[in-house]
């Protein structure tokens, strides 16, 4: 029998449901953990269709704690000229996703955005490189500002062109992009009236979840290599894609 736990949790949510929740958020955390990009693609498509409540913003409160982690852990490694670099672009696309949240409809930006990430992935399997260049990251960025803002999942961009870069480098910048730049997209939503303090409470008291799954990942770390992670990540993006374009699809 689930505890009672209606005296915290937001007007509305079930204990059933805030259960549901959590274990969505625990097995995205594990994810990211393991592999520095993949809370918000595990669980942003989950939760447009299952829990739109924690779109975008208790998501993003999530993702940013999970990224400071996430950088804390590999700080060592992190590339600081990339990260400058795909922040210019992230707070661009940041500013945009905001103007479109409160201007026009989402839905159509993220088929859009989420047709153009699959294209990116299919021209990579197939053997298509994208390198890691400042062009490049500024895009991801910029793409990832939008999506992120829009969605809570904005790490799609990345996991295109940041496929070849060493598995550490890619945690340990990737959890300071999307920590600051998460930061940064929640005082956008809530300048546009987007976010309110009922959604960060809703965030925060499902972090204990977040903070296990990040620790269980630590020990399972060695057991992926750099390919398999390639692999895995491209595979999170067409997940996170497909799932923006299923949503679209019921909604429309």
């Amino acid at each position: 029998m689930l505890p009672d736990l209606s005296a915290i949790l937001p007007g509305g949510i079930l204990s059933g449901h805030f259960t549901a929740m959590a274990a969505v958020v625990f097995g995205a955390a594990l994810t990211q953990g393991i592999g520095g990009i993949g809370f918000a693609l595990v669980s942003a498509p989950i939760s447009v269709l299952l829990f739109p409540e924690l779109v975008p913003g208790p998501l993003l409160v999530l993702g940013a704690a999970l990224a400071l982690l996430g950088a804390a852990r590999d700080f060592r490694d992190i590339n600081w000229r990339s990260f400058g670099v795909i922040m210019a672009g992230r707070v661009v696309g940041t500013v945009i996703g905001g103007l479109i949240l409160s201007a026009l409809s989402a839905t159509l930006f993220g088929v859009v955005l989420a047709t153009l990430i699959l294209i990116g992935v299919i021209l990579s399997v197939s053997g298509w490189r994208v390198s890691a260049s400042d062009p490049a990251l500024v895009a991801a960025g910029a793409a990832s500002g939008i999506m992120g803002t829009i969605t809570s999942s904005g790490a799609a961009p990345y996991a295109i062109v940041m496929q070849r870069v060493p598995a550490a480098e890619l945690r340990g910048t990737m959890g300071c992009v999307f920590f600051v730049g998460g930061i940064f997209s929640l005082m956008t939503l809530a300048w546009f009236g987007q976010f309110n303090t009922e959604q960060f409470w809703l965030g925060f008291i499902l972090f204990p979840f977040m903070i296990v799954g990040f620790a269980v990942s630590t020990p399972l770390q060695r057991f992926f290599s750099r390919e398999i992670m390639r692999h895995f990540l491209l595979a999170l993006a067409a997940a996170g894609s497909i799932g923006i374009l299923l949503r679209a699809a019921l909604v429309g």
